[in-house]
């Protein structure tokens, strides 16, 4: 059971952590912010079946479920001019820089492979806690994590051939 100051505590520490991992995927501020607060307040609903100890997998685990759910519905009212428009942009890739090249890499990973690179590469958990999060085996994730990451670096060999 998570006390009111537990709550708190776990709010102050994980909130920017919670918050860059959706951002990474729904690249949309409003939404994640919208995201992150459901977390939190899910976990507040839920405090008294949840243990302290595990608040912060259990955070993950529902922004993840969250994103997931975000992104289902955006995919659904994709219109064909954002199609167009996504064309457009990729035709002017000589004007990305490196970051920007992986960030795009990574938004075209399906959301499963970029939600591992992430809780990885970025977060630091390992594969077992992964696994815990997204309700995985160890062995799925790190199959999960070395195809997005090839995946990554051959976006990355396409689009340096074009520059």
């Amino acid at each position: 059971m998570i006390s009111e100051k537990q709550y708190n505590e776990t709010v102050k520490d994980f909130t920017r952590n919670v918050y860059r991992f959706v951002f990474k995927s729904v690249r949309d501020k409003e939404a994640t912010e919208d995201i992150v607060q459901d977390c939190f307040m899910k976990l507040w609903q839920n405090r008294t079946q949840v243990d302290a100890s595990k608040a912060r997998g259990w955070l993950f685990t529902v922004a993840h479920h969250a994103m997931i759910n975000y992104l289902k519905i955006q995919n659904r009212n994709t219109t064909l001019d954002h199609v167009e428009l996504k064309a457009a942009a990729a035709a002017k890739l000589p004007d990305f820089d490196l970051k920007e090249i992986i960030e795009r890499s990574l938004l075209d990973l399906p959301p499963l492979q970029r939600s591992i690179i992430l809780l990885r590469d970025l977060e630091g958990y390992n594969y077992k806690e992964i696994g815990e999060i997204l309700q995985l085996g160890e062995s799925q994730v790190k199959v999960y994590l070395f195809r997005g990451r090839k995946k990554i670096k051959d976006s990355i060999k396409v689009l340096s051939a074009v520059i």
